[in-house]
């Protein structure tokens, strides 16, 4: 499948799917996505600064806001994970596994230009995460607001450029912020769910990471030889970034799921 041949496409688009102006966007996103640093410094000034006026403070419950914001993410991962998917298995179906890391058409194709775009954006406001561990008076980890910040980052870079493999990192986080926020709401509101279900999500972002890595790595060989654009800044950004959330995420999962188990044995 080449860029341009989307038509072949048969999934039914939503109106505003099909209105979304693809080029519009990326022009605004190529001229202001040096926006991503001063959201993110802010992020990190509010997040430090917030942690210290909740010091002399009472937590707060917010578990009716923790409900709805986290099911308003779960719907959006969910809805994103399902249509961006249909396209990505499209794309494998018509044109091999090369194609569907290689390919731009992800970027301007049917139902697939605006989720990307939405994908994008959303990690602006998924930085309200944090507030509900501040304002909670939780333990906030490294991992949690580096992950933010970094995520942010690269997406707002990447999204300018249109680089190849993007399919596969959007519609894996989507995939799995689908599990984690559909978790994290179903906790909130008091339900209880089974250790093995929060192990499970740990997992499928361990996965996520790895084949994070293994995408960038095949952008990178595959450049050199066919139409696979990106640029090796990208590349190693995205290599530095993914090796690193391997680790964190890794380190996580051992201490949260398999050391208690070791001390009780």
């Amino acid at each position: 499948m080449v860029p341009g041949n989307e038509t072949t496409f048969k999934l039914s688009e939503f109106g505003f799917e099909r209105r979304f102006d693809e080029r519009s966007a990326i022009r605004w996103m190529q001229e202001n996505w040096g926006a991503s640093f001063l959201f993110s410094a802010l992020y990190v000034l509010l997040v430090f600064g917030g942690q210290q006026h909740m010091r002399r403070r009472e937590k707060m419950n917010l578990r009716l806001p923790l409900v709805l914001w986290s099911l308003s993410l779960a719907l959006f991962s969910v809805t994103g994970a399902v249509r961006t998917s249909s396209y990505m298995l499209h794309v494998l179906r018509s044109g091999g596994f090369k194609r569907s890391i290689c390919d731009q058409s992800f970027y301007h194709g049917p139902v697939s230009k605006f989720w990307a775009y939405a994908f994008v954006l959303s990690k602006a406001p998924e930085l309200g995460d944090t507030a509900f561990i501040v304002l909670r008076k939780q333990k906030l980890l490294f991992l949690h607001w580096y992950h933010h910040v970094t995520v942010l980052l690269y997406s707002w870079y990447s999204y300018k450029d249109m680089v190849a493999g993007g399919g596969w990192f959007m519609t894996m986080n989507y995939g799995v912020h689908a599990l984690m926020y559909s978790y994290y709401a179903a906790r909130a509101g008091g339900l209880h769910v089974p250790r093995r279900c929060a192990m499970l999500i740990t997992s499928a972002q361990i996965a996520q990471m790895a084949m994070g890595i293994t995408v960038s790595a095949l952008v990178f060989c595959w450049m050199q030889q066919v139409d696979c654009p990106s640029h090796l800044d990208n590349i190693v950004w995205a290599g530095l970034m993914y090796l690193s959330y391997l680790l964190l995420f890794s380190h996580f999962f051992y201490q949260s799921y398999v050391r208690p188990h070791a001390k009780t044995a």
